[in-house]
């Protein structure tokens, strides 16, 4: 046997270069017996001599790796495969980790070559880490971002904290009156939310964390002087705490707070640094949802204010309307409808119906505007060609360059019948459906709003007997394109005859029965703003010792 090493430069084992090698080197027989060892491996391993079973003198992790070698070459038998290296182990040793590199010759021997690999194994160790921190920041950020509800924020957060950084986590958002919204959550646990009548300046750092302060060091830190609400029932002791900033956009988003019970490592300098990073990322998300929060709220209520009332009966004449923007997806648009009931019994109520030029929230805009222009000239509800005179002046002095068409009509009740005057100013004139189902056109013309300084505008008197209607609508409704073709306009025709079949029908039932008509026409396609106001004389009764201004005051 003349066993060599190409890559050390090692000569056969009668020389003497191998067993000065500054490297620890082993040599084995085929029944395991150590016949070699250098002085760096005896230096190394005190128990490794020749004669001594190689099981006895290394780590068992050696030891198994020099019998997963044997058995496949005593399985293979006499005329096995030849000498050659084989799969590198590595393993502690003397507290440091060392690589074995096996070279198994024909003869059955294995030499074992031991290198020091302490250093390369905590660069390896240390790039590990780095990326499982990594990857699990990218979960993190996409777990905490698919969501733009505020509570769910602070329940994921806490969450990943506690599974990830700590044994428990407790995220606090900015006090909210007197109380600080918390959520807490324990390894393993699910996260529970609480608000806690606290001062944050009791707990050492927090008050700092909510106001956006750098984090204090842990070493500051007392866990012991952490009040009850911070430990999360059935913890235990407190071994060792961090809180750090929540960073939002321009103001803090919360803070967090990280535990580890007493026993466990406490936390390093490296870990809070992780947790700082771990903690814009939540930040950034409740930030953001918070963000969201507010701005829908402020939506929702300047919302409220552009969408068409509900109507119902107002002194004795019955009121009802129905509204459907361009885009399913909105609520709002360029079309609208009011109605202002009278402030003195037995005069008119005024009704507004509209169309802004254009559609979605930009019209929708101007829609407010026109809406409370127009409730400030309501001591002028008498006289429609002032206010529309009034309204256009106000329209051509803004920075607005949409125009508006519109149909004023006042109407009051009269014995058993409704008295109206309608002006339309560029709008379609109202259609009345009398009780035999013949359908007129109110005899009212005018110009357009907001477009030239001078306008003029007709005014038609007209009379509703008992069951009779006068429908105010949009040209989103007759111009609206579909139909077996697809392509085809719903057309004033079309509706004529619609209402035609509506005589005697109460007016939520017209509204009704247009708008039904109106969407089947359309399907699935693309469609203007449609309104639709419908007001009648009903059948009924007037009860004067309950006054007559709402739903259910007249009776059959």
């Amino acid at each position: 046997m003349t066993p060599t090493n190409a890559d050390g430069g090692i000569d056969a084992p009668d020389g003497s270069l191998w067993t000065r090698a500054p490297y620890p080197v082993l040599v084995a027989d085929p029944q395991g017996t150590l016949v070699l060892v250098n002085e760096a491996a005896g230096a190394l391993l005190p128990r490794a001599r020749p004669g001594v079973p190689l099981a006895d003198a290394v780590p068992a992790w050696l030891s198994s790796a020099h019998t997963a070698l044997r058995v496949p070459r005593q399985a293979a038998g006499a005329g096995g495969a030849g000498g050659g290296r084989s799969r590198t182990v590595s393993g502690p040793l003397d507290e440091r980790v060392f690589e074995a590199r096996p070279t198994v010759h024909d003869d059955g021997t294995v030499w074992w070559w031991l290198v020091d690999a302490d250093d390369h194994h905590l660069v390896r160790e240390a790039l590990r880490v780095e990326r499982e921190r990594t990857a699990f920041l990218g979960r993190a950020s996409n777990l905490l971002l698919s969501s733009l509800n505020l509570d769910r924020c602070m329940d994921v957060a806490a969450q990943l904290a506690a599974e990830h950084l700590a044994d428990a986590a407790l995220v606090v958002a900015p006090r909210r009156g007197a109380r600080l919204p918390v959520v807490a959550c324990l390894r393993g646990g699910s996260p529970a939310a609480s608000y806690e009548s606290a001062d944050p300046d009791d707990v050492p750092g927090l008050g700092e964390a909510l106001r956006g302060f750098p984090p204090v060091p842990t070493r500051w830190v007392d866990p012991s002087a952490a009040p009850e609400w911070v430990v999360p029932r059935d913890f235990g002791p407190v071994g060792s705490m961090v809180i750090t900033p929540l960073p939002g956009h321009g103001v803090p988003a919360g803070a967090l707070i990280l535990l580890r019970r007493a026993g466990s490592a406490v936390f390093t300098g490296e870990e809070e640094v992780f947790a700082r990073l771990f903690a814009a990322r939540a930040g950034a998300a409740m930030s953001a949802a918070r963000l969201y929060a507010d701005q829908s709220a402020i939506a929702d209520v300047l919302m409220r204010e552009l969408l068409p009332p509900t109507l119902h009966q107002v002194s004795g004449v019955d009121f009802a309307g129905g509204y459907r923007p361009s885009d399913d997806h909105q609520r709002i648009g360029g079309d609208f409808y009011d109605v202002h009931p009278a402030l003195t019994e037995g005069d008119p109520s005024l009704v507004v119906l509209g169309d802004v030029c254009g559609k979605g929230l930009e019209a929708a805009v101007l829609t407010g505007k026109i809406r409370n222009t127009l409730h400030a000239l309501l001591p002028l509800a008498d006289d429609h060609q002032r206010m529309l005179g009034l309204l256009n002046m106000a329209l051509l002095n803004s920075h607005h360059t949409r125009f508006a068409t519109m149909v004023l009509a006042s109407a009051v009740r009269e014995g058993g019948s409704v008295r109206m005057r309608v002006t339309s100013a560029g709008h379609p004139p109202p259609l009345i459906v009398r009780a035999d189902g013949t359908v007129e056109e109110a005899d009212t013309r005018g110009t357009l709003i907001g477009a030239i300084p001078d306008i003029h505008a007709e005014t038609a008197d007209l009379v509703l007997a008992p069951g009779e209607t006068c429908v105010l609508y949009t040209d989103g409704i007759t111009e609206a394109r579909g139909g077996p073709l697809g392509d085809t306009m719903f057309s004033e025709e079309r509706l004529r005859r619609a209402l035609a079949e509506c005589a005697g029908m109460p007016a939520e039932s017209i509204v009704e029965h247009i708008q039904m008509l109106a969407a089947q026409w359309v399907g699935r396609g693309q469609h203007d703003d449609m309104a639709v106001v419908v007001v009648s004389a009903p059948r009924s009764h007037h009860l004067s010792a309950v006054n007559g201004r709402t739903r259910g005051r007249f009776t059959a």
